[in-house]
């Protein structure tokens, strides 16, 4: 499987999800994803808390999936 890393912004928890966007000037950015925050969190070793407005970096596989979250 052939990922690539990407840079992403963590917009706003909703409940236990994050929504995450890719780094990019808004009008070039497609609609959030929601992933598990408790996931991302604990990938990228910080706090739920702290996630919202990251950035981050992720593999981004060949289904388009996230993971591998790891703060820049």
């Amino acid at each position: 499987m052939t990922t690539e890393r990407v840079n992403v912004r963590v917009l706003l928890l909703f409940g236990d999800q994050a929504e995450v966007v890719a780094d990019v000037p808004p009008e070039e950015r497609a609609a959030p994803e929601r992933y598990p925050a408790a996931d991302i969190a604990a990938a990228a070793g910080v706090d739920v808390s702290r996630l919202a407005g990251a950035q981050l970096t992720a593999e981004a596989g060949e289904d388009g999936r996230l993971s591998g979250w790891q703060v820049r």
